[in-house]
């Protein structure tokens, strides 16, 4: 099929169906995880490549991008974009889109539901039924919501989201950023370990990268407590897994509930293990309804960058702003 842009782009990892057919439709797109050799299909085509399509995962590197010389956007899909080099690509005028915004709504939905699924212990007492204990005796009583103080560490578009549904449900919202929001009208608390030492379900919405990797360490989880319960709908990486497997199995917290993991779709074997846990295999985002917005803002986000307008959602490290 003719291109409606006379561009190339590279599109690294698979993506939604839809999301392919229309960059089909737009650009000359070239498939690299199709490719028998993939260092033999960049070496071809690396002088005419000018846009990359990054869903998947795709890792966008400095080296990568280094050997695109006429590079200028980059389309990422998801609200997060660690996995692409956005330091590299800012310094060398390359433009690096996200999909903020679309998937807001509903991340929040899930790490409400993923908050009550952990505290209420909801997931256990299905296995419960499943296995027919119920026919001997009721479900254990179990920790509430009520009486609970929640943190956001990340009060960004979904940190706030979060932040209204839990207020709906009664419960008092504190939280930590980089910097204090003016116009927000929440307690602040200056460090993680300050923030949650004054909650016990502490929700963590940073994004992931190196700035925040960790930032979840043993200090804090001894912070947060034995009635504790730690919610991450962020990356795995913020939390110091290995620290948070000790947390649960020694008592340090009561819970976790977690979406997403430091290695996925790995999981420790010693987490699938613990009874005080609730796992989730990164589905945050992950309807119909939501993927598709997703998608169709990478799509959008290109079309708009091939046209010469400016792109709709860059990230802040980005050289190009919204108009």
């Amino acid at each position: 099929m003719a291109s409606h842009f006379d561009i190339d782009l590279l599109m690294p990892a698979p993506m939604m169906p839809f999301v392919m057919e229309r960059l089909d439709q737009a650009f000359r797109v070239h498939k690299l995880w199709l490719a028998a050799d993939g260092d033999a299909l960049l070496a071809e085509v690396s002088s005419r490549i000018r846009a990359i399509a990054a869903g998947g995962g795709a890792a966008v590197t400095a080296d990568l991008m280094r050997r695109l010389p006429r590079l200028e956007c980059v389309a990422g899909f998801g609200v997060g974009y660690d996995s692409i080099d956005v330091q590299w690509a800012g310094a060398h005028g390359i433009t690096v889109t996200n999909t903020p915004d679309v998937l807001t709504e509903e991340v929040a939905d899930t790490a409400l539901a993923l908050t009550l699924m952990a505290v209420r212990r909801l997931p256990q007492a299905e296995r419960y039924l499943r296995a027919g204990n119920w026919l001997e005796r009721p479900f254990a009583l179990t920790p509430t919501l009520r009486g609970r103080t929640a943190g956001i560490l990340g009060l960004g578009r979904i940190g706030k989201a979060i932040a209204r549904r839990l207020a709906a449900c009664g419960v008092p919202v504190h939280y930590h950023g980089r910097h204090r929001q003016e116009d927000v009208d929440l307690p602040y608390h200056a460090t993680p370990v300050d923030l949650a030492r004054a909650v016990d379900v502490l929700v963590v919405v940073t994004p992931g990268g190196v700035e925040t990797r960790g930032m979840v360490d043993a200090a804090v989880l001894k912070a947060l407590g034995p009635n504790g319960v730690l919610i991450n709908i962020a990356r795995g990486t913020v939390v110091d897994e290995d620290a948070l497997i000790a947390a649960l199995r020694d008592g340090t917290i009561l819970g976790a509930g977690l979406d997403v993991f430091a290695h996925e779709p790995q999981v420790p074997q010693a987490l699938l293990d613990l009874d005080n846990a609730v796992l989730l295999p990164h589905v945050g985002s992950a309807t119909t309804y939501t993927r598709q917005a997703m998608g169709q803002l990478v799509v959008d986000n290109l079309v708009a960058w091939a046209q010469g307008r400016p792109v709709l959602t860059p990230v802040p490290e980005t050289p190009i702003k919204v108009a």
